[in-house]
């Protein structure tokens, strides 16, 4: 987060670009990725919303939404452009169809994750840790970038299968959940974004000594990590 990197920035101007770059290559891949594999499921499932709109696409351009990747970028909360899909044309119904659609975005960064993963178990190359200037002094280019994808992949996947609306989690939950409670989650969505807003600026004003969102995310993206390395 760019928010967080001036001092690295005087101290290091070499490493903070590299680690910048692989950054965002990174974060632009794996949101494409998502959108697209959302698009495509939803394509699939029956609706055709996002591929008449030119979604079915691995073109970052069409998924990334300007102020969503600036704020990713500059205080590490953002998001893509969403989806659209019409959840009356899926196959298997509302419910179950859109946690499908969902559930694919998500998994398609564990995916994404899982394949830098093989690169580094394979030793094609090394894990290093893609948020310390320090790694600069042994990473090369190639260890930074994987290890830049693999961790950006699981922190994406993992923190959109949060159950708080508007991420996917939300609707993977309602999908799987008895309809009485699904139309009682329907009715406390409206009050999802401003909790997540909440959540995020608890996190920066008081320097992640209240982090409700790592303190969430910390286990599953240490379970992941673990896992697939």
């Amino acid at each position: 987060m760019l928010i967080f990197g001036f001092d690295a920035l005087r101290q290091n101007p070499e490493g903070f670009a590299a680690i910048l770059a692989a950054y965002v290559v990174a974060v632009v891949t794996g949101i494409a990725f998502h959108e697209f594999s959302h698009a495509l499921t939803a394509l699939e499932l029956g609706d055709g919303t996002a591929a008449r709109q030119g979604r079915v696409s691995l073109n970052p351009f069409r998924h990334l939404d300007p102020l969503g990747t600036a704020l990713l970028f500059f205080v590490g909360f953002g998001w893509g452009k969403p989806t659209p899909v019409s959840p009356g044309n899926l196959r298997y119904g509302h419910r179950i169809g859109s946690a499908i659609v969902s559930a694919a975005g998500p998994l398609s960064n564990l995916v994404f994750a899982l394949i830098a993963a093989f690169a580094i178990r394979l030793g094609i190359v090394d894990y290093v840790n893609p948020y310390s200037l320090n790694v600069l002094r042994y990473a090369g280019p190639g260890d930074l970038f994987v290890s830049a994808v693999l961790s950006l992949n699981i922190l994406l996947g993992v923190f959109n299968l949060i159950p708080i609306p508007p991420l996917d989690g939300f609707k993977v939950v309602q999908g799987i959940v008895p309809r009485e409670v699904a139309n009682v989650l329907d009715s406390l969505a409206p009050w999802g974004p401003g909790l997540l807003m909440l959540f995020f600026m608890l996190s920066l004003l008081t320097g992640g000594a209240i982090n409700p969102i790592g303190d969430i995310m910390g286990p599953f993206v240490d379970h992941v990590a673990e896992a697939l390395l």
